[in-house]
């Protein structure tokens, strides 16, 4: 369980192993230049879990005092490796409980349910990363509601709100489990789509807008609104960073929002480009 560092709260099973390190291949990897690429190993033995060092820089301490060689652990033992603290717990009990909810807290997003843009921004870091280092495609989708203001100052912001819910689970039964819904801001979303080319992500575009404006809602005086959204789409690139990637995908939706609304905008060849393929057929 991490109770200091930036995932406070976060628990890791240790089944049969963890490995802790910089390096992508490991089971938990820390983005912290005290860690070592391959830094320590825990892992089950005899009934007990166990803890040792893999010749790392800096070492790793149990309750403050540096490690030499394997070391059972006992529950309640602070872990330091690198910046990052863990507390081995065992059991399902009501501290390990508490821990977690704490780390839900802080990357929900309360009124959709969906993650937030500070893990949003964690996750994209680590799959620009993941793809510098070992290749693979990645597009990031960025969307919003058009004329939100509107809708919210006519019909109420608790319309506005189940707006925002709708959307969710619409979007939601587009995306795969390895992939990532997350909300941006206000009435703004993105989605991490791992392992989708740009021509991958333009079909799950136009099933997405297809989906959300084919359900229209009703408002509390009965009447009925058609829901559109924006997208802009912008593809990994081994020379833009998250926040280029994060940047171009933005372009891509303020030129859509130019465009007229409720349509697909790439990124591609340095500048934002309508999608003229149309809706997905089914």
């Amino acid at each position: 369980m991490q109770i200091y560092g930036r995932e406070l709260g976060k628990r890791h099973a240790i089944d049969p192993e963890l490995s802790v390190g910089r390096a992508l291949t490991n089971s938990l990897v820390l983005d912290d230049d005290a860690v070592s690429r391959q830094h320590a190993l825990l892992f089950l033995r005899n009934d007990r879990c166990w803890l040792t060092d893999l010749g790392s820089t800096n070492g790793t301490l149990v309750n403050d005092v540096p490690l030499a060689g394997e070391t059972p652990l006992r529950h309640g033992d602070l872990i330091t490796i690198g910046s990052v603290v863990f507390k081995f717990i065992t059991g399902n009990n009501a501290e390990s409980q508490y821990y977690e909810e704490i780390y839900r807290l802080t990357i929900i997003d309360g009124l959709t349910q969906v993650h937030n843009r500070r893990y949003l921004e964690d996750f994209l870091d680590r799959e620009v990363t993941r793809c510098k280092r070992s290749g693979g495609a990645l597009t990031l989708a960025l969307f919003d509601v058009d004329n939100f203001k509107d809708l919210n100052d006519e019909h109420g912001h608790l319309f506005g709100d189940r707006v925002l819910k709708h959307i969710v689970r619409k979007v939601e039964s587009t995306v795969r489990r390895e992939q990532l819904l997350a909300r941006y801001g206000g009435d703004e979303f993105a989605v991490v789509l791992t392992d989708t080319e740009i021509d991958g992500a333009k079909v799950f575009a136009e099933k997405v807008r297809g989906l959300v404006s084919a359900e229209p809602l009703e408002t509390a005086d009965g009447q009925t609104v058609r829901i559109t959204l924006s997208i802009g789409l912008a593809s990994f690139q081994p020379d833009v960073d998250s926040l280029g990637l994060v940047s171009q995908a933005d372009d891509a939706l303020y030129q859509a929002k130019r465009a007229g609304r409720d349509r697909v905008f790439c990124f591609e060849d340095g500048m934002p480009v309508e999608d003229t393929s149309g809706p997905d057929p089914t």
